[in-house]
């Protein structure tokens, strides 16, 4: 049985203030949760629906499963883990910035790409979404704790750098023709305003991704699409 102090303390982390007061965020589905503690992330308590194994969780009822999920369906598996202090960054190999994505399904569809990638760090500005966000966590399906997701000034941070900043413009050079260098930051902006004037400022080499199709289709990309296909070229050669 859950009580009704855990169960408003749990949904009171769908909230962004909460999180940050309490240091804690929410994990939801088998996989998300396995991959967070095989990673070493602490969690504060796990609830179940059936036994889980091998860790200390809380068998409550589907209803009350229900109750403190945030997802239309409610998974078997919760859990409440610790926001992990956040370390200094590697400055090494690529780097992914964002500049003002607020959708959270973009947020984790990026984190996961960035898993596959390999890529250590991602900067996220900070008026992006928060990466423990409940939508965002979801979206990573564990890739979370394998990515290091740095917010920070992102203007601040591109005019401190020395590495060579690519950014996604509608005008530049084609992102199939440009060498990307594997030191390189590749900076995206949000779907509906793109990158910020201020960040367009420290933008060394302006990459596109041209359009095929006809000019009275799509205005233009989703981000995490179109961070699949920088990613993919990037790694090409």
């Amino acid at each position: 049985m859950i009580t009704k102090n855990e169960i408003k303390r749990i949904k009171s982390l769908q909230n962004k203030k909460d999180r940050k007061e309490l240091q804690l965020f929410v994990a939801e589905g088998e996989k998300t949760v396995r991959d967070l503690l095989k990673s070493g992330w602490i969690a504060e308590s796990i609830y179940v629906t059936e036994s889980f194994g091998n860790v200390e969780e809380k068998l409550i009822s589907s209803k009350e499963m229900e109750r403190i999920s945030s997802l239309k369906s409610s998974s078997s598996v919760l859990g409440v883990f610790r926001i992990p202090i956040q370390q200094s960054f590697s400055h090494e190999g690529r780097i992914l910035a964002l500049d003002g994505v607020t959708d959270p399904g973009n947020l984790g569809t990026i984190i996961r790409l960035c898993d596959w990638f390999g890529i250590a760090t991602l900067i996220c500005s900070s008026d992006t979404v928060d990466c423990y966000n409940p939508k965002v966590v979801q979206a990573t399906m564990g890739s979370l704790s394998q990515v290091n997701c740095v917010y920070k000034d992102l203007v601040s941070f591109l005019k401190n750098t020395d590495k060579p900043i690519y950014g996604t413009l509608l005008a530049g050079s084609s992102v199939y023709d440009e060498p990307l260098d594997s030191e390189g930051i590749l900076l995206l902006g949000s779907e509906s305003h793109g990158l910020s004037e201020e960040v367009k400022a420290y933008i060394k080499h302006a990459i596109t991704i041209p359009r095929f199709g006809s000019e009275e289709g799509a205005e233009s990309l989703n981000v995490a699409i179109a961070a699949a296909i920088v990613l993919g070229q990037a790694f090409r050669t």
